[in-house]
């Protein structure tokens, strides 16, 4: 038994070193003097199982050790009282607040609508799901047509698929609204393009159409060099190249000169100084009386354009792929 008081002498002290709040002295309280199960109560307890004698010596040997505990216990909780207590200093700056930011698809799209709509644009919006009379045959782009050949897309059932372009906005929007018209829409697109650095099967499109009596060429040349110069933060030449498309005629394409060799030439431009960038033209007169338009007098422009393409020009991005990999070392540059 003095042996046994001896070794609870060692835990106890060190407990009692470990003790480093109010908690966990109490805790070391309770374990050794505790009512129930406290190691030195259960000591004096099996005093009554002893003879006199053995009785008399491990008796006084406990209360002096209980003595001891109740000394060094009131000792410990003096010292922690005593400890000074941490404070705040009011006057430090507080910690960082890790705020988000806007993806760089997001804000080229929201540059790109404010741009819009302080020209007069409103902005129009349309099912991902179409069926091929709004996204192709509308459109000026029957069954037969070659055109269709590249912008053949993902079929859901017998002529529904979803949409290649963003124009089928511009069909359902012309069959509710009489001219003038002025609508941008701006959504998800998808083709069956095999992925790369420049080619997703999934990306967005902003497309702006214009119709009213008076609308000619010239507007469209405008337009599009005003909204390009308010995009790009550099300065560049714009270059309307004659071109096709089933939906427009006259058709362009429109490039602007590469920003990275400035027209000598370079890989990022395939060594012509100038960026293939999007297409537009003059809506063709066969959509106008496809939507119920038949005033010979009307006549539209418009042109779509690849957002992602959009970006990785103006922020100087390589690889679209960058976009949806969800990169945060890449997200927070921008």
């Amino acid at each position: 038994m003095p042996n046994k008081i001896e070794k609870l002498r060692l835990e106890f002290g060190k407990a009692l070193g470990e003790v480093k709040d109010q908690a966990s002295l109490e805790s070391v309280r309770v374990s050794f003097l505790g009512r129930k199960g406290g190691f030195l109560t259960e000591i004096l307890r099996g005093l009554k199982d002893l003879g006199p004698e053995e009785r008399r010596l491990i008796g006084a040997a406990a209360n002096q050790f209980k003595g001891e505990i109740e000394a060094r216990l009131a000792e410990a909780e003096k010292g922690l009282q005593d400890k000074p207590k941490a404070t705040i200093d009011l006057t430090l700056p507080g910690p960082e607040i890790k705020i988000g930011h806007l993806h760089p698809i997001t804000r080229v799209i929201q540059e790109s609508v404010c741009f819009f709509e302080k020209m007069g644009f409103q902005t129009r919006e349309g099912p991902e799901i179409e069926t091929e009379w709004y996204n192709f045959d509308a459109l000026n782009t029957p069954a037969d047509h070659p055109a269709r050949d590249m912008q053949d897309t993902f079929y859901l059932a017998p002529g529904i698929l979803l949409r290649s372009h963003t124009s089928p906005v511009q069909i359902r929007t012309m069959e509710k609204e009489k001219p003038p018209v002025r609508i941008i829409a701006v959504g998800r697109v998808y083709r069956r393009d095999a992925q790369d650095a420049s080619h997703s099967p999934v990306f967005h499109q902003l497309e702006v159409l214009m119709v009213e009596k008076g609308t000619h060429f010239t507007h469209l040349k405008g337009i599009l060099t005003a909204f390009l110069e308010h995009i790009f933060p550099f300065s560049f030449k714009t270059r309307f190249t004659p071109s096709f498309f089933p939906f427009t005629e006259p058709s362009a394409e429109v490039s602007i000169s590469c920003p990275v060799c400035r027209e000598k030439g370079c890989s990022s431009c395939g060594h012509s100084g100038f960026l293939e960038l999007l297409g537009c033209g003059m809506v063709h007169p066969n959509v106008l009386r496809n939507v119920g338009y038949k005033s010979k007098d009307l006549t539209g422009l418009a042109f779509g354009v690849g957002i992602e393409r959009l970006a990785m020009i103006k922020y100087g991005i390589p690889d679209i792929r960058l976009f949806y990999e969800n990169d945060v070392r890449f997200l927070r540059q921008f």
